[in-house]
């Protein structure tokens, strides 16, 4: 009976000073009721009330006080308060009751008033608020017993106000934002109130009360959803890797806000989680077995991270990997994700539809994860890692991609040393470079982080041998014949080499002589095999042979043509022809030197290729002037026509390449599995078109390029599709406007529609960049071609 007749008296003696304060003029009596107020705050001078009469006060009347007190923001007896009065009779109350009402009726406040003094005033109350802790009493207060008995709309809107607070006042106080309220220092202040009310949680626990994460656990989640995960994680996960290192409570802790986190809010938290935490140790004490208990967490732990997504680094990898491994009950989950990725990195669909860095992030993780198998389990799965490393090395060895290629080499070599640790181990020969190193450091996945490296050999003063000569037996060959005498019958390496390093030279200062063994010596050159390693050997062949295609041109050319569909040769070889005419062609379109006669540059002005690469290097020259079209648009330049020694004998080095593509023949089938040779085709012969611009020949060769690939625009294989695309832009670049115009007449709108579909809809970034670009160049020649013609029309 006692409890009723003080809940009473607390609701008429509340009820009577909210009155006064709404409609009383006289400032001495509202502030007497503000000081009876004041009495039911658990803190200040005027505190007086019982815990019951606190709480009734609380739970009945404390959001209906701070309602009214914002309705006198304008009213003269809040001007007439002091300074000190202001702060005990009105500030206290937003500052020590209970603090999620006082937050809601504050951003209510300040969503509702425009910019007046009022808001200003609500903005200086919310951040006292901010700085005060009482984010951190609002957690802790929804923290204490079993849980929260408010409505689910209540709390959702609370946490609404809470997580959107920087954009809700950014919105609110634009352009006069203030600096707590932006999202780095609000996130981080949030942070801190998360350790605060996570430190009274576990000190509650140990003296036996019960407590409750949820709250903060959905305001966790909700804040990650959002995208704020990374100003909230980096200042709370080290705090949680700290403290869970040797406290068990708080280990406990932290499993059960990871297990309260909603299902459609887990995989923000989780992501952004393992990117911020240190090494799979500490996220296994702040996760726990969560990946075993909660099937959101597991889809996103073992396969959305590693098989869906490739933008994540590979300490990002070592840490989720890791912490798979790390506890018995989560291991069989790690050879569930080493078979998927197993299987995602031997299948060939898999290789020739999704990006090289997709590729390439399934082969650090692969490689992980069989460096973190035990040897029992390593025995157990051999059969499927076997099958996975022939089935995969295939794959990725008959794409025509080299970063692919070359991946492919180093996990072979890396799955077959794991494997065949007493027995023969693959080896391959590549180009080492930071990314081949860094999959071949996935096999030790945890170095020691203390190791220092010393080396005593440092201080010791290098000798001068800047004017050393290396001595040899043997003198450079001064003609041609010997050159070519000793390249063919010679066993000497040192003979060798300095024939082949003359051979270039020899051909460009003595053309004359250079032309009667032309086709000799680029069958010598063509055919001669690497048998003594000798230094920069590609390059230097290569050099050689497009010297001999620059100095006699037709014979050459018509050699190398005829020999490229000849039986008996190696992939290689054919794609070592494809460079040298490129080559040659590329220098013989320069234009003639001014005294009449053609300029012979040194081996330096040759571009030379790396036979191992992608010849990105022959686009470079028809993108770029791809480019200069597209900026001209408006009014673009005539190209001016100059001479060069190219445009005679264009059509011998282009059309002996169209004659035979379709014939499979017993070691070479271009149009089926050697997809790698008719892709470098296809982009040779595009460059031959672009350096034929504004020969006589050139409409003729247009015709026929578009003719050939029209045929195979539809090829699976990226670099194929590319190579085709190029030459379309190749011949759009070179080929006459009112010659092409005639061209596609009759497949205009064929043309334009498969150009549109692969712009938006093919899955190589370079295929649709081309193909928007052969759309622009395509509208711009019609466009030159029409406007003539509508003109004299309309005249």
């Amino acid at each position: 009976m006692e409890a009723q007749r003080s809940e009473t008296e607390v609701r008429l003696e509340v009820n009577r000073c909210i009155r006064t304060i709404s409609t009383s003029r006289d400032a001495v009596e509202v502030v007497a009721s503000l000081r009876t107020l004041a009495g039911y705050l658990p803190d200040g001078p005027h505190a007086r009330a019982s815990a019951s009469e606190r709480e009734e006060f609380d739970r009945a009347h404390y959001t209906m006080v701070l309602k009214v007190l914002v309705g006198g923001l304008h009213a003269d007896w809040r001007q007439r308060l002091t300074s000190a009065e202001h702060t005990e009779l009105w500030g206290a109350f937003f500052l020590q009751g209970p603090p999620d009402q006082a937050l809601l009726v504050i951003m209510d406040c300040i969503g509702t008033i425009g910019q007046s003094s009022g808001q200003d005033k609500m903005v200086d109350i919310l951040e006292l608020y901010l700085q005060n802790g009482r984010v951190g009493a609002l957690l802790w207060s929804r923290c204490q017993g079993p849980g929260s008995p408010d409505s689910p709309q209540l709390r959702e809107t609370l946490l609404g106000r809470m997580v959107s607070l920087p954009d809700l006042m950014a919105n609110r106080l634009y352009p006069h934002n203030r600096p707590l309220f932006l999202s780095a220092q609000y996130y981080s202040l949030l942070a801190q109130e998360f350790k605060f009310a996570l430190d009274k949680t576990c000190k509650a626990l140990k003296d036996g009360q019960d407590c409750s994460l949820r709250f903060v656990a959905q305001l966790l989640g909700k804040t990650c959803v959002q995208g704020h995960s990374e100003h909230l994680f980096k200042d709370l996960v080290p705090h949680l890797s700290a403290s869970t290192r040797s406290d068990m409570v708080w280990q406990r802790v932290c499993w059960r806000l990871m297990e309260d986190i909603p299902d459609r809010w887990m995989e923000s938290v989780v992501t952004g989680l393992v990117q911020v935490v240190t090494g799979p140790a500490a996220l296994a004490r702040i996760l726990g077995n969560l990946v075993v208990k909660n099937k959101k967490s597991q889809f996103v732990l073992t396969h959305k991270l590693l098989l869906l997504q490739y933008k994540y680094e590979t300490c990002v990898l070592r840490t989720l990997l890791g912490y798979l491994a790390q506890d018995r009950e989560r291991r069989p989950l790690l050879i569930q994700v080493l078979r998927a990725l197993c299987q995602a990195w031997s299948s060939s669909s898999s290789v020739r539809h999704t990006p090289v860095e997709q590729q390439l992030y399934l082969s650090r993780a692969l490689l992980l994860c069989v460096s973190l198998l035990s040897e029992a389990e390593l025995q157990e799965l051999r059969a499927e890692l076997m099958q996975c490393m022939l089935g995969g090395m295939q794959c990725h060895l008959d794409s025509n991609v080299v970063r692919i290629r070359r991946i492919g080499m180093v996990v072979g070599e890396c799955l077959s040393s794991r494997l065949n640790t007493q027995e023969a181990r693959l080896k391959f020969e590549y180009e080492q470079d930071e990314e081949t190193k860094e999959l071949v450091s996935m096999m030790d996945p945890f170095p020691p982080e203390d190791a220092v490296l010393t080396d005593s050999d440092d201080e010791l003063t290098p000798y001068d041998m800047s004017d050393d000569r290396e001595m040899t037996k043997s003198a450079p060959p001064r003609y041609i014949r010997d050159c070519l005498e000793g390249l063919i019958f010679s066993e000497d390496p040192t003979r060798v080499e300095l024939s082949l390093q003359a051979a270039e030279g020899l051909v460009r200062k003595n053309p004359s002589a250079a032309r009667e063994v032309s086709v000799e010596l680029t069958k010598v050159l063509l055919h001669l095999e690497d048998k003594y390693s000798t230094p920069s050997f590609l390059a230097l062949r290569q050099a050689a042979m497009v010297a001999l295609a620059v100095v006699d041109s037709i014979p050459v050319a018509e050699y190398l043509t005829t020999e490229f569909y000849s039986v008996n040769y190696s992939l290689r070889q054919r794609m070592d022809i494809l460079e040298v005419l490129a080559l040659s062609a590329q220098e013989l379109s320069k234009p003639i030197a001014e005294q009449g006669r053609p300029s012979l540059p040194p081996s330096a002005a040759v571009t030379l290729v790396d036979p191992q690469s992608v010849p990105s290097n022959w686009r470079q020259v028809v993108e770029q002037r791809i480019q200069i079209g597209l900026r001209c648009f408006g009014a673009p330049a005539p190209v001016t026509a100059t001479p060069n020694r190219y445009a005679s004998v264009a059509g011998f080095f282009f059309f002996p390449l169209l004659q035979s593509y379709d014939r499979p023949q017993v070691t070479f089938d271009l149009l089926g599995s050697d997809h790698l040779v008719l892709g470098r085709l296809v982009h040779t012969l595009g460059l031959l078109m672009h350096l034929a611009v504004n020969a006589p020949v050139a409409t003729q060769m247009g015709r026929s390029l578009l003719d050939f690939v029209w045929a195979i625009r539809y090829h699976t294989d990226q670099v194929v599709r590319q190579g085709v695309l190029f030459s379309v832009c190749a011949v759009f670049l070179s080929m006459p406007g009112q010659c092409l115009l005639a061209e596609l007449s009759d497949h205009l709108l064929e043309t334009r529609a498969w150009l549109a579909d692969v712009a938006e809809g093919d899955a190589d970034a370079d295929c649709r960049t081309l193909a928007m670009q052969a759309l622009v160049l395509l509208d711009k020649s019609l466009r030159t071609q029409l406007e003539p013609s509508a003109l004299d029309l309309k005249s």
